[in-house]
């Protein structure tokens, strides 16, 4: 791969890590209805996963 297509999948990695930050300070502190606050988080821990593994791609392509 090329290192612009690296640079980008990178910014996606960021780019989910920082999606899934925020969902957790919803779930957590903003969300009170419990369901609703758990659905939340577990979709912030699949992009973090996601932006964590595709991270994990970038670094170890190099």
């Amino acid at each position: 791969m090329s290192g612009m297509t690296m640079m980008w999948i990178s910014f996606y990695s960021i780019g989910f890590m920082l999606v899934a930050s925020g969902l957790i300070y919803l779930s957590r502190q903003k969300i009170k209805n419990r369901i609703i606050s758990s659905i939340v988080a577990l979709i912030a821990y699949i992009f973090l996963i996601i932006g964590f593994l595709t991270m994990v791609f970038v670094v170890m392509s190099f």
